[in-house]
């Protein structure tokens, strides 16, 4: 029988664990943690003070960062989180960190060793300066142990990385209810950004004449980009609700017809779309980033390339079978198969650094 570990968490604090709305990092990591925990291990999370969850807590700011109004560029605090997981490093067999670039400077200072899982692409683009820079950085610790949350993350990647594992997110199926009924409407869901497609589901639901409802958090720095580009498009058929909370997603998702996602982004995996085939709701995507791997086309919804596409979608998403949507997540997506594989993946990490377990 294995050792049971000391295993810390280090979350990104612009929002709280679990957030109180809309979130996908933070769900995971939630989740993660309450797994581990049930099956033994001595879990502990860094994260912001107002966090709600059943392990030992570090709280390295008092708030979430969203709550005191700092912007996204504001790394200060998630640094500071690093700089103390890594002073306490000796307290844990393994430190796994979901804080992005930032994260990967500190397994130099550690005996612990870390694991990395990057929730956002491992580089932007190329051709831009920052893109540049981000794959100089990572080229510079490509020893770190990283871990992908889609095979479409890692082959983006230009350079040959320490890619110890992928493991794709998992959600805790009680939560989502299977709706075999669901009403006359269409839905977007997310964060209110251009890259997330929330224009071009606009655009599909018009060319379709569909309903639409619009449904995500709109933070500050986006409210400009609203006002100008999303909000002269509401009417009695596209329809804004906000954002919705964990108790809403259930029956909002189930309700639809189908999950529009025609992102404009190379999204490394998009956990939206998971929950809303839970509910058996079938998923419309463009063929971006992680999403032929995350929807199963013409089985759980459609893979499509433009917007003419997505429209003929639309027009026959009857032909999807909404349970065969709902298998597929308990197939592929669960919380206990991704607590098994991260399981898997500390304990291999360790065994590589031959520390003893």
């Amino acid at each position: 029988m294995k050792k049971k570990l000391r295993i810390a968490q280090v979350a990104p604090l612009w929002l709280p664990i679990p957030p109180e709305k809309y979130g996908g990092t933070e769900w995971i990591i939630y989740y993660l943690c309450e797994g581990l925990k049930k099956r033994g291990h001595q879990v502990t999370l860094f994260a912001s003070g107002d966090s709600r969850v059943s392990v030992k807590l570090i709280p390295v700011a008092k708030k979430s960062l969203l709550k005191e109004k700092l912007p996204w560029k504001f790394l200060d605090y998630n640094v500071y989180s690093l700089s103390l997981v890594t002073k306490k490093a000796k307290y844990f067999d393994i430190i796994h960190t979901h804080i992005d670039l930032t994260e990967i400077f500190f397994p130099q200072f550690s005996l612990t060793p870390f694991v990395h899982t990057i929730h956002n692409p491992l580089y932007t683009s190329s051709n831009s300066a920052a893109g540049k820079h981000r794959l100089y950085l990572l080229n510079k610790f490509k020893n770190n142990n990283y871990i992908t949350i889609s095979n479409s993350q890692k082959k983006l990647c230009p350079y040959k990385l320490n890619f110890v594992a992928n493991v794709y997110n998992g959600i805790n199926l009680k939560e989502f209810k299977l709706n075999l009924k669901p009403k006359d409407y269409f839905l977007w869901a997310g964060r209110i950004d251009r890259y997330k497609g929330i224009e071009n589901a606009i655009k599909i639901a018009k060319k379709a004449k569909v309903k639409l409802i619009l449904a995500g958090r709109l933070d500050e720095a986006q409210k400009e980009y609203f006002e100008k580009n999303i909000k002269p498009h509401l009417n009695k058929n596209i329809i804004f609700i906000g954002e919705y909370s964990k108790s809403q997603k259930s029956k909002l998702f189930g309700a639809a017809r189908a999950f529009l996602y025609p992102i404009l982004w190379e999204e490394p995996f998009g956990l939206v779309m998971v929950e809303a085939m839970a509910c058996g709701t079938p998923v419309i995507a463009f063929n971006r980033g992680s999403v032929p791997e995350v929807v199963k086309d013409k089985k759980t919804g459609f893979v499509v390339n433009n917007i003419n596409e997505a429209v003929k979608a639309v027009k026959k998403i009857d032909q999807i079978k909404r349970e065969d949507c709902r298998k597929w997540i308990e197939e592929k997506f669960t919380v206990e198969r991704m607590v098994d594989e991260y399981e898997k993946v500390y304990y291999e990490v360790l065994k590589k650094s031959k520390k003893t377990i």
